[in-house]
C-alpha cells in the first residue's frame, strides 16, 4: 500500500473516499484506488464546466446519472462541485442517481445521508422507466451514462431528449444490438461491397460498435447538439473509453437527420430506426 495521498484534490471527503473503498480505512491508497481515481477525475475535469456553465445561467443544476452503480461518478461530482453550492441546493440544485439493483440504491442512500449530501437522490429505476417517472423533474439540465450496458445508453440519450438537458455525456459500453441486427440481415447487406467491412464475424462486433457511436452522435446531431468524442486518458485497459459529449444549440437539423436515415437504410439497420429515432420535423 502506498501512503501517498497527493492525487487527492483539495477539498475531497476522506469519509467519502474511504466509503467507495478508494482510500483503506488508515487512508492508504493502492494502485488500482488510484487508478480509478485518477479515471473519475478526469471524466470530472470535462463534466465540471458543464455544470458552471448551467449555475451560471439559472442558477442551480440538475444531473441525472444513469447506470450509477455504487455512483462513485455522482459522489464526487457532488463533493467536489455540489456541496460547494448551499444556496443552489436550497433552489434546486440536485443529483439524481438512477440504478436497478436496489441493493446498491440503498447503500448509496445510506452514504448521502451520513455525508450530509442532501442534495443528492437515488431511484430503483432502469434508465427506460426513468423517461416518464415522476420521481424526476420535467427537465434536468446534465445527463451521464457511465458504461450504461448495451441499450442503456440509447435510453439515457432518450431521456435526454425527453428532459431537455442542455449537456449530454456518454461513456457507452457494449452495443450488442446493432451486430445482432447487422449479423440477421448480412446476406442482403453483402450485394453492397461496404458490407465487407462488418462481413467476418470478428469485424461485425467491432463494426456494430463503432457505427452504433456513429448513429449516436448523427441522432444527437438531428436533434440540435453540437458533439465532441473524444477519448477518456487513463483508461487504456479498457475499449470502451469513447467519450460523447453532447451540448444543446439548436442547431440545424435536416442534414444529420438525412445521414441517419441513409446510413440506417444502406448498412441494413432499417428496424432501429426507433431507437435512433430523429424530431418528427427534421
Amino acid at each position: 500500500m502506498s501512503e501517498k495521498t497527493h492525487d487527492i484534490r483539495p477539498g475531497q471527503s476522506i469519509e467519502l473516499l474511504k466509503a467507495l473503498h478508494i482510500l483503506t480505512r488508515d487512508g492508504k491508497m493502492n494502485q488500482d484506488s488510484r487508478r480509478k481515481l485518477k479515471q473519475v477525475y478526469h471524466l470530472f475535469q470535462f463534466i465540471e464546466p458543464l455544470l458552471k456553465d448551467v449555475q451560471q445561467e439559472r442558477g442551480a443544476v440538475t444531473l441525472a446519472d444513469h447506470g450509477a452503480g455504487k455512483s462513485y461518478l455522482g459522489f464526487i461530482l457532488y463533493d467536489l462541485f455540489f456541496k460547494e453550492q448551499k444556496d443552489a441546493i436550497g433552489n434546486g440544485s440536485h443529483i439524481y442517481g438512477i440504478e436497478t439493483r436496489e441493493e446498491l440504491v440503498k447503500s448509496s442512500e445510506e452514504l448521502a445521508k451520513r455525508l450530509g449530501f442532501a442534495g443528492m437522490a437515488f431511484l430503483n429505476l432502469s434508465v427506460a422507466e426513468s423517461i416518464t417517472s415522476d420521481k424526476l423533474p420535467a427537465t434536468i439540465d446534465v445527463v451521464t451514462a457511465l458504461h450504461a450496458c448495451n441499450t442503456a445508453t440509447d435510453d439515457a440519450i432518450h431521456f435526454a431528449l425527453e428532459k431537455k438537458a442542455k449537456y449530454i455525456v456518454v461513456v457507452p459500453c457494449c452495443q450488442a444490438e446493432v451486430a445482432s441486427v447487422l449479423r440477421k440481415n448480412k446476406g442482403k447487406a453483402l450485394a453492397d461491397p461496404l458490407a465487407e467491412i462488418w462481413r467476418h464475424p470478428l469485424h461485425t462486433r467491432e463494426f456494430g460498435s463503432q457505427i452504433t457511436n456513429v448513429l449516436r452522435c448523427l441522432q444527437l446531431e438531428a436533434h440540435g447538439y453540437q458533439v465532441s468524442v473524444t477519448e477518456l486518458v487513463g483508461w487504456e485497459h479498457s475499449m470502451k473509453n469513447e467519450l460523447i459529449v453532447a451540448q444543446y444549440k439548436n442547431l440545424p437539423t435536416r442534414k444529420p437527420a438525412e445521414r441517419l436515415t441513409e446510413m440506417l437504410e444502406r448498412i441494413g439497420l432499417q428496424e432501429l430506426k426507433d431507437r435512433f429515432f430523429v424530431p418528427v420535423a427534421a
